[in-house]
């Protein structure tokens, strides 16, 4: 990914009338960019990328990038569902200065963006400057104590973008033994089941009770894999299943007690979690071909 400035770029005429028409009352992606014209612009993290364009492809702006992590976060959004809303929505093109008919960009960028965002002490450095930022624009009290603490706000986005992808993980798994061995289920999935894995998922904004819905998930995924190895190797063969397997692994841990944990980047309650370059961090890099 390389870096293309967007510093002082302007709200292109068309996005600003119809999100000034669409939304008169404003939203949190539209105050954002009028209140403060950005939070961040690209030589704020000059170090980040590299200047050169080595495969002739425009780079990605990563003060767009973090615009969009800050609303992601606000709005209890995953990776996916960020994404979309880049593509889609027009208070979100508002707030990064995009033409409406710009494509955005796949959403496993995010992933990348946050392991970026999390080397060395870069996203406690990028919060401060967005809390001087806020300061200088009178939306923060000198007096006030403001955590500036990015662990959280990292997590928790990291942590729907996860239970999407683990829960789309189980349906697709699903689907693929129900194709070659139907009856293997016959004895595994309820109506409950049906419920939970019958259509894509679509967490929406902030699913009831994630921390419940992990582990649920986790353990859903887990009992499957033991029912299918139960029954013969020769039923986890399946690139899903395969898939699927990979997932929980990199995702969760068993404790001393042999409970299933949810891995975490902080190393200390547990193994961490792998790169995301060598990580299954979307559907469809795990099962491209899905429908």
């Amino acid at each position: 990914m390389s870096l293309r400035p967007r510093s002082g770029e302007q709200v292109p005429p068309l996005t600003a009338q119809v999100a000034r028409a669409s939304n008169p009352r404003g939203t949190s992606a539209i105050w954002e960019r009028d209140r403060l014209d950005g939070l961040w612009c690209d030589e704020d993290f000059a170090d980040w990328y590299p200047r050169d364009l080595r495969d002739g492809r425009p780079g990605l702006s990563p003060a767009q990038l973090a615009t969009v992590c800050v609303l992601q976060f606000l709005l209890g959004l995953s990776d996916r569902q960020a994404a979309e809303a880049v593509r889609c929505r027009i208070d979100f093109k508002y707030a990064m200065a995009m033409e409406l008919d710009d494509p955005g960009f796949h959403h496993s960028v995010l992933a990348d963006f946050r392991d970026r965002l999390a080397e060395d002490d870069r996203a406690d450095r990028l919060l401060d400057l967005a809390l001087a930022r806020l300061k200088e624009a009178g939306l923060v009290r000198e007096r006030t104590t403001q955590r500036t603490d990015s662990t959280h706000v990292l997590a928790a986005v990291r942590d729907l973008t996860r239970l999407e992808l683990i829960t789309e993980a189980v349906r697709a798994a699903l689907e693929e033994v129900a194709g070659t061995s139907p009856h293997l289920l016959d004895e595994l999935v309820d109506e409950d089941w049906g419920l939970r894995y019958g259509r894509p998922v679509r967490l929406g904004k902030n699913p009831t009770k994630p921390k419940t819905r992990i582990l649920a998930t986790g353990n859903d995924a887990v009992r499957l894999l033991e029912h299918l190895y139960r029954h013969g190797t020769d039923h986890t063969a399946g690139p899903r299943v395969q898939a699927l397997r990979q997932i929980v692994v990199q995702n969760y841990h068993r404790d001393a007690a042999g409970h299933l944990r949810w891995r975490t980047a902080e190393k200390e309650d547990g193994p961490g979690l792998p790169p995301s370059s060598q990580a299954i961090v979307s559907p469809q890099k795990a099962f491209p071909n899905r429908t």
